[in-house]
């Protein structure tokens, strides 16, 4: 039974143009080919999304907001001291953007141009991200775990300092060997940072 436009929703035409963008890539995935998936009109997505480009940013929203989820379970686990709870943020981080690019190559190629063609998408991906460290620092300034003048100019030093990691730009040097043992001693040495040790 095909669907109507009555049991259309915004998640399932997001599904489908996740599919289609996988088939196709982004240059040849239309919004018709999304509605033939759907077995609906090219006017029904349009209801949905009044523009290619707003359907295109809302599948790279929710292509970053599975990752922000994920790491935001960790920023609000206040059982983990909050040493604990930044490195393991990193790692899950730096882990999410590597299973991203080798469990399915063809959908992180697209997103990766997606997401320079949706910069507010990921500029307010970033600040949220930035926006968890944070807190995360925050909570260690408070804990007497860290020092830092300025949690907020901290978390975004960590967050930057960390970009080799999970900026998909470098998502070649991911799985070379040596890359985990580069990324264990790049926290160590910034958690230190964040200890004032010297």
């Amino acid at each position: 039974m095909s669907p109507t436009t009555e049991t259309l929703t915004a998640e399932r035409i997001l599904e489908a143009t996740e599919d289609v963008l996988r088939r196709h890539g982004p240059a040849k995935a239309t919004v018709v080919d999304v509605a033939r998936a759907l077995g609906v009109s090219h006017g029904s997505v349009y209801r949905h999304f009044r523009t290619k480009a707003a359907l295109r940013a809302a599948v790279t929203k929710r292509w970053l907001d599975r990752t922000s989820e994920t790491l935001s379970a960790i920023t609000a686990d206040e059982a983990r001291a909050p040493e604990t709870r930044l490195r393991d943020w990193l790692a899950a981080l730096f882990e999410a953007k590597r299973r991203k690019a080798g469990d399915d190559p063809e959908l992180f190629a697209t997103y990766m141009v997606l997401t320079g063609e949706t910069g507010e998408v990921v500029d307010e991906h970033l600040a949220d991200l930035t926006g968890q460290l944070t807190r995360i620092v925050e909570a260690g300034i408070a804990a007497g775990a860290f020092t830092a003048a300025d949690p907020g100019t901290a978390a975004a030093a960590v967050f930057q300092a960390t970009g080799r990691f999970h900026d998909p730009g470098y998502h070649r040097v991911w799985e070379r060997p040596g890359a985990q043992e580069d990324f264990t001693a790049l926290v160590d040495l910034l958690l230190r940072g964040l200890r004032g040790a010297v």
